[in-house]
């Protein structure tokens, strides 16, 4: 993985849940950010994957009919 250095800042607060963190778990204080950005972050979706992953969720879904649409 290529990395890249980056300077946060952080309240005392926050470094020290960080520091409590990496104590317990470990880990670097690098581990704890890259793994609450990825957490963060939004993944990129499939648009069609999701949907065939969700086709027939719903089984006793109704579709109204088109004269029933709100044509407002």
């Amino acid at each position: 993985m290529s990395a890249t250095r980056t300077q946060i800042y952080l309240s005392e607060h926050q470094r020290q849940r960080i520091d409590d963190l990496t104590r317990s778990e470990g880990i670097s204080l690098a581990e704890v950010v890259r793994r609450a950005l990825d957490a963060y972050l939004p993944v990129s979706v499939d648009p069609t994957a999701a949907l065939a992953e969700t086709f027939g969720a719903d089984p006793d879904a109704q579709v109204p009919d088109r004269a029933d649409w709100d044509r407002g």
